[in-house]
C-alpha cells in the first residue's frame, strides 16, 4: 500500500523484468491514480486518499515535491503543456496544482458529484462528469462555464446530458473532431465537438462505463466495465463492431498504446497487452 513499482515493457507483460523495476516509496495509503507529465517523460505524479500528491523523478527515484491536505483525492489530469494539473477528491473540491509549488494554486468546490476531469488539447477547457449524468465544459483555469445558453432572465450553463444516470468517465479523441462519455447506464455517448450533439450511442457495454480509450489516430475505441466480459472495439465515425475478444473477466481500464493498434487492459487483477488487427472483422 502507498507505493509505485514501475516495470520496463520488454513485449511480454506476464513476464515482467523486475530486477530492472523501479520501487517509488512514500505514500501512507493506497494510491489512486499515477500520471506522466505530457512534456517531461521522466516526471510522474501519483494520487493517495492519504491526501497528498506527490511528484516524481522516476531515473533518481527521488520525490521532487509534495502537496498535502487534498482530503481523499482519486482524479488526476495533466494540462497538455505540463505546466500545472488538476485533481479532485471525493468531496468534489478540484485543485489547480503546480509541479513547483508546496500548495495549491487554487481550489474550486464543485455543487455536485465529479467524477472524472480531462482536457481539451489546446489546454483552455475542460471536461468533468458528474453525479447527475452530465459532462460539463468548463474554462481553464478559472473554472467558468465555456458555453451559456438564454433561459429565462439569467443564462444557463450549457452541459452535455447524455446518460440517465451517473456519467464516470470521459475521453477526448486524438483528433479532437469526438467527445466520449461513460455512464453508469452502460452507454457510451460520441458528441461532435463543433455543435456538441451526440451523434451516436454504443449500447453494447454491460456494466458501468469505467473508462474509455481511443486509437492513436483516432478511427477507434473501446470502453472498460467491471461487470461482464470481453472487449469491444468500435469505429469512431459509424458505431459498428471492428472486433471482439473473449477476455477471462470484466476489464475495468482500458488504453491505447500511443503510436500503434497496442490495447492494454486489466483483466483479473493482470495488465494484459494485445496487438489488434483493426482491418480484421
Amino acid at each position: 500500500m502507498g507505493e509505485l513499482i514501475l516495470l520496463p515493457y520488454a513485449g511480454n507483460p506476464e513476464k515482467p523484468n523486475v530486477r530492472f523495476s523501479t520501487e517509488l516509496k512514500g505514500h501512507s495509503a493506497a494510491i489512486e491514480k499515477v500520471a506522466f507529465n505530457p512534456v517531461k517523460d521522466a516526471e510522474l505524479c501519483s494520487v493517495s486518499n492519504d491526501g497528498v500528491v506527490k511528484f516524481w523523478d522516476v531515473r533518481s527515484k527521488a520525490c521532487i515535491n509534495e502537496i498535502k491536505g487534498l482530503g481523499d483525492a482519486f482524479t488526476l489530469a495533466w494540462a497538455p503543456d505540463g505546466k500545472s494539473l488538476v485533481v479532485g477528491n471525493k468531496t468534489d473540491n478540484i485543485f489547480v496544482l503546480s509541479p513547483n509549488e508546496p500548495t495549491p494554486i487554487a481550489s474550486h468546490q464543485q455543487p455536485g458529484q465529479t467524477n472524472q476531469i480531462t482536457f481539451c488539447w489546446s489546454g483552455d477547457k475542460i471536461f468533468l462528469t458528474t453525479g447527475e449524468g452530465m459532462t460539463r465544459i468548463l474554462t481553464y483555469p478559472d473554472f467558468k462555464p465555456a458555453f451559456q445558453f438564454n433561459h429565462g432572465s439569467e443564462p444557463k450553463e450549457f452541459a452535455l446530458n447524455g446518460h440517465t444516470s451517473s456519467c464516470l468517465s470521459v475521453e477526448l479523441q486524438p483528433t479532437g473532431r469526438y467527445l466520449a462519455t461513460g455512464g453508469s447506464d452502460s452507454i457510451i455517448s460520441l458528441w461532435d465537438t463543433t455543435d456538441w450533439i451526440c451523434q451516436r450511442t454504443i449500447t453494447s457495454m454491460i456494466g458501468p462505463v469505467r473508462s474509455i480509450s481511443f486509437t492513436f489516430d483516432g478511427s477507434f475505441l473501446v470502453g472498460g466495465s467491471d461487470e461482464g466480459s470481453g472487449l469491444d472495439i468500435r469505429h469512431t465515425e459509424t458505431g459498428e463492431q471492428v472486433h471482439n475478444f473473449k477476455t477471462a473477466g470484466p476489464c475495468p481500464v482500458v488504453a491505447w498504446a500511443p503510436t500503434k493498434y497496442c490495447l492494454a487492459y486489466s483483466d483479473l487483477g493482470v495488465l494484459r497487452i494485445v496487438g489488434v488487427d483493426a482491418e480484421k472483422k
